[in-house]
């Protein structure tokens, strides 16, 4: 995974077990979804984590949507679903891996 460090300035919040925040596990971190963001803690702040390249998830048959069964996230001008250890999102036809 390519994650940019782009650093969540100004996040006063602490994110952690019970914060009120879903926990997004991936890539042996936690990510915590919070206003259309997901975080992760590193080195002393918080990033933003976000992939740089589109990464399609193929042979993914599975539809989410209300009631599928997945935690929905909201992420930015979309929904993501959490499935596998992966965030999923809809998009042109197919799903991305996020």
């Amino acid at each position: 995974m390519t994650t940019p460090h782009h650093q969540h300035a100004s996040h006063p919040h602490t994110h952690g077990p019970g914060c009120g925040h879903i926990e997004v596990p991936h890539d042996g971190h936690v990510d915590y979804a919070h206003d259309g963001h997901l975080h992760r803690e590193h080195a002393g702040h918080w990033d933003e984590c976000e992939r740089e390249e589109h990464l399609r998830h193929d042979g993914h048959e599975h539809r989410h949507g209300q009631d599928c069964g997945h935690e929905s996230v909201l992420h930015g001008d979309h929904v993501d679903y959490l499935h596998d250890g992966h965030r999923h999102a809809a998009h042109e036809g197919h799903w991305d891996d996020h």
